[in-house]
């Protein structure tokens, strides 16, 4: 526990070769920077709503923030613009079983596999934040009036239009926040599935040696007690 107040050598090795690796080859559906050019623990999220989607032309700004020992410890992802949404608290907090450290608790109704674990990343977490946006995990909602709303909703198959006119709003109030920051939101499938030039190879090798490094270290450092 000693070394919970500063950054590991192996979460500013992961986070360093993560922002790289987006930045070189970057993921349909998000774009990543820095909140600040010499912090790597905190970074700027914009999540683009899918097409054919209820978020069809949304920009979500959200900030990422990574804890000392990334990886072994999931980073924390709050919205910063409206997300009136099942899994998504009042004050903008994300709640989704990836980002929950992986421990066994059967009221959740998650299971420990569903949760974090060391091999997951930032490309990995966003991805599932977009697949979330278009099906909400209702079981054990953050926000109950979107769960409600969502499942009236889902269940008159669009006729209750309550829950669809909210997020409609929040989209179209997030253009224009879009065209104050210059992006370009895609919305269209062409638009919104980059097609890389290339895969550097050398990445997922440089990831791999990491990972088998660190889990040796990692054995030295947790307890027995800690398994799991």
């Amino acid at each position: 526990m000693g070394q919970a107040s500063s950054p590991t050598t192996s979460a500013l090795r992961a986070l360093s070769m993560e922002f790289k690796s987006l930045q070189e080859e970057p993921v349909e559906g998000f774009s990543v920077k820095l909140a600040d050019e010499d912090n790597l623990f905190q970074w700027e999220v914009a999540i683009f709503g899918p097409p054919h989607t209820l978020y069809e032309g949304g920009y979500f700004k959200a900030n990422m923030k990574f804890p000392v020992d990334y990886p072994y410890s999931p980073p924390t992802l709050k919205f910063l613009t409206k997300v009136w949404h099942p899994n998504v608290y009042e004050n903008g907090d994300l709640c989704i079983s990836i980002l929950h450290p992986p421990i066994d608790d059967p009221q959740s109704g998650e299971l420990p596999c569903e949760r974090w674990n060391p091999t997951q990343n930032v490309r990995t977490i966003l991805l599932s934040v977009i697949s979330l946006l278009n099906e909400p995990n209702t079981f054990s909602p953050a926000n109950v009036d979107a769960s409600v709303m969502y499942r009236r909703w889902k269940d008159s198959s669009g006729k209750d239009k309550e829950y669809e006119n909210i997020i409609r709003k929040q989209v179209a109030a997030s253009r224009y926040e879009a065209e104050k920051d210059n992006v370009v939101v895609p919305t269209t499938i062409e638009e919104y599935c980059i097609k890389y030039k290339s895969k550097p190879p050398e990445m997922e090798a440089d990831l791999a040696d990491f990972y088998d490094d660190d889990y040796e270290d990692m054995d030295d450092d947790l307890d027995e007690s800690d398994e799991g």
